[in-house]
């Protein structure tokens, strides 16, 4: 066995079930789920169809790089959402994938090159993809805190000149996971500085871009900050792109990456041996999401009503110092400060409330002595409005009886 595989850490989900494990909630409260972020607003209906109409798809091989059509709809919405002084290349600059889960691992065992002591830098708290990819491809991980006194933006000036020196990798998440906050973009063009002095990979995960509150003020992305430089090869950036949280289509594994042609060539290479081309019915329907926005809007404006309610069933708890919490910057996550452990939190509220939020620091690692995690919950919000309302008060009555 690859024996890189023990340095890996159990999945936040399976700590979870292990703290919860012998508890016997209220059997007259229905359970409420605001631990995992998957959405649970209905799948788009014309998406459904074209999925359903392009089923004898089934009976051809998909090629990994996709069909054209797809590339083009993805370059297409690339290009318009992130005001591209250029348009993108279809033809080099996009690579469907099943998801950015998959395609966030196998693109770092595509571009680390282990005999060179490698470093991965990423933010802390952080997805664990971002961790476990680059153990397993052979690269140390360096955490970088995303703490409240810098707005949960990480500090990058904080990371010393060795450390970059030795970086092949920079993961961003922007907007964050699970904080919501937003990375500008004057702060992507100065890591860009620093990949072109470092020569190292910016890998953007932009999965959370489409969930924001503003219509006005989108979240700016990666490649966006590139063109606004007149960098139109894109060089050194990747971004992560996913269905999931933009259309409801967890379910679709489909997203794609963008970028670097060159980069883009090597993990199409890599992808062709990796065998994860997307289903040719999977790609006619994501031709169809990509293609619209209306659904999109709608999708934004139920997340909007949801943490307006939440918010405002928490403002006492708030207000007396129960609870520190406020509306992020973008996403479906609330990332809330709790007076006392965040395990033992999320322990008592499942006990007494049948409501599970992930405790913070399964999300974060100790690093300088410091878990910047712990102590916080994170709410998805991803259940239907009744209820999030219905999980916000029972929370509020958990609050109240501490």
């Amino acid at each position: 066995m690859n024996p890189l595989l023990n340095t890996l850490q159990p999945y936040p989900f399976e700590k979870l079930a292990a703290l919860k494990s012998g508890i016997s909630p209220p059997d007259h409260l229905q359970h409420i789920a605001l631990s995992i972020g998957e959405p649970q607003h209905p799948a788009p209906d014309f998406v459904v169809r074209t999925l359903a109409e392009h089923m004898s798809g089934l009976s051809h091989y998909p090629t990994t790089k996709g069909i054209p059509a797809l590339r083009e709809a993805i370059a297409k919405w690339c290009t318009q959402r992130f005001q591209l002084q250029q348009p993108m290349n279809a033809e080099t600059q996009v690579l469907p994938v099943n998801g950015t889960r998959e395609a966030l691992f196998s693109f770092v065992q595509a571009v680390i090159d282990p005999a060179q002591k490698p470093v991965a830098i990423m933010p802390n708290p952080f997805y664990q993809i971002y961790e476990g990819a680059a153990l397993l491809a052979g690269a140390e991980p360096y955490f970088i805190h995303c703490v409240a006194d810098n707005g949960f933006i990480p500090d990058f000036s904080s990371v010393p000149v060795e450390i970059w020196q030795r970086c092949q990798l920079l993961f961003i998440c922007s907007p964050g996971n699970p904080t919501g906050s937003v990375i500008n973009i004057k702060q992507l063009q100065a890591l860009i500085a620093l990949a072109d002095k470092y020569d190292f990979i910016i890998a953007g995960d932009e999965c959370y871009s489409e969930l924001y509150f503003d219509e006005a003020r989108p979240p700016a992305g990666l490649l966006q900050a590139c063109s606004a430089m007149g960098r139109h090869d894109f060089k050194r950036c990747v971004v992560f792109h996913s269905l999931s949280k933009r259309s409801n289509l967890p379910g679709l594994r489909s997203g794609f990456v963008g970028g670097d042609a060159t980069i883009l060539g090597k993990f199409l290479l890599y992808r062709t041996y990796h065998g994860c081309a997307m289903p040719l019915q999977h790609q006619h329907a994501s031709i169809a999401a990509w293609n619209d926005e209306q659904h999109v809007v709608e999708n934004r404006l139920c997340y909007t009503e949801k943490f307006s309610a939440v918010l405002e069933i928490l403002e006492d708890c708030i207000t007396a110092g129960e609870i520190s919490v406020s509306k992020p910057d973008a996403g479906f996550y609330l990332w809330a400060k709790t007076r006392g452990s965040d395990t033992e939190f999320s322990r008592a509220l499942f006990s007494g409330q049948n409501v599970t939020v992930l405790p913070g620091s399964f999300l974060s690692r100790e690093s300088g002595g410091i878990n910047p995690g712990a102590g916080y919950i994170r709410m998805a919000l991803v259940a239907p409005l009744a209820e999030c309302i219905d999980a916000a008060h029972r929370i509020k009555q958990f609050l109240d009886k501490q």
